[in-house]
């Protein structure tokens, strides 16, 4: 690990609040580093502490005890106009700036720069622009914020965190009430930020399927193991994924496609057999759906009583038994052709 590309550091960090003289310790012992340049991913279920980590980092919240520095400076420190130079934050909640123009929202990210007058120098304004372009978001420089979508508005959000010209960005469930394109341009933008400007970027998602794909590191939460970090592959390839849910028995992680499902439960089994790991997939996916569980060839050997799957495509499916081969030509034919020949039972 090269420490010079540490920018945040927490060592035997607890978190939690102070209310009068209670104390709540919702996590201790914390130790994490936020590297320069990396897309960090917080995943946890809800109520596991993610937002009370996040108002942390933010020093929206004091740590209860341990120690956090930042650039080597110690978080509890730093002054308000310090840390609005330093760590930029992005909420869930939507901006109710729709009075304000694109241009206009996204320039108020500068006030820890212009001080309380918010005059804007040329330098104020080249730094707007190029954080506008940099989201893609330029085109819309003149448009009322209220005229956008939810993807547009969140893209503003981010471009206004960017001229804050802060190393840390800290973000709340960013893709939360977007359409499936809007949440996977938000992410794969977020990352390309990390790389390009050179950022610490840290947001809590429950889009767990893009955060496998794009982040580079993975913090994972939870009331048992406290937290987990490291980078995305090695925690899914040592099984940590299975316990990120320890209170949900009846969901899986699928190791192959990096999704989480509901438990087989199915009581009668098929033989499948293909060539093709797409089809494989999705036949299986099918077949498990309506109650059978799935046996690879060396699984099931010929003098097996049940029957044989096998599919050659998606229009060609051949069902083998004792009584013959039955040929399907699509998913719905097959589906009714198991129904009939049935398979094993436990």
């Amino acid at each position: 690990m090269d420490i010079s590309r540490i920018l945040l550091q927490a060592t035997d960090a607890t978190i939690g609040y102070r209310t009068g003289k209670h104390t709540c310790s919702v996590h201790s012992h914390l130790n994490f580093t936020l590297h320069k340049g990396e897309l960090t991913c917080l995943l946890g279920a809800n109520g596991a502490g993610k937002s009370t980590l996040l108002r942390t980092l933010a020093a929206a919240q004091p740590l209860l005890e341990g120690h956090i520095t930042l650039n080597g400076k110690d978080l509890s420190s730093l002054s308000e106009r310090e840390r609005s130079r330093n760590i930029g934050v992005v909420l869930t909640d939507k901006t109710q700036a729709g009075g304000l123009t694109v241009y206009e929202l996204v320039a108020l990210g500068r006030q820890p720069h212009t001080g309380f007058f918010g005059r804007l120098h040329p330098h104020d304004k080249e730094i707007i622009g190029h954080a506008l372009e940099a989201v893609g978001i330029g085109h819309k420089a003149r448009t009322y914020t209220a005229e956008l979508s939810d993807g547009e508005r969140q893209k503003v959000m981010i471009a206004k965190a960017l001229v804050q010209e802060c190393p840390l960005i800290l973000l709340d469930e960013p893709t939360a009430f977007l359409d499936v394109v809007s949440r996977i341009e938000i992410m794969h933008l977020l990352h390309r930020l990390a790389q390009e400007e050179d950022k610490a970027i840290l947001l809590s998602t429950h889009d767990i399927e893009q955060a496998l794909v794009l982040a580079d590191r993975l913090w994972l939460l939870t009331d048992t193991d406290g937290l987990r970090c490291g980078t995305t592959e090695d925690l899914i390839l040592s099984h940590a994924m299975d316990s990120l849910f320890p209170n949900a028995s009846d969901i899986r992680f699928d190791l192959m496609h990096g999704i989480y499902s509901p438990t087989v439960e199915g009581k009668r089994h098929i033989c499948l057999e293909t060539d093709d790991e797409v089809l494989r997939h999705w036949t299986q996916n099918a077949l498990n759906r309506n109650g059978f569980l799935c046996l690879s060839a060396a699984d099931a050997p010929e003098t097996a009583a049940l029957p044989r799957l096998h599919a050659v495509s998606a229009r060609h499916f051949e069902i083998r038994t004792k009584g013959g081969t039955r040929t399907c030509t699509s998913f719905e034919e097959l589906l009714e052709a198991v129904q009939t020949t049935g398979g094993s039972r436990d």
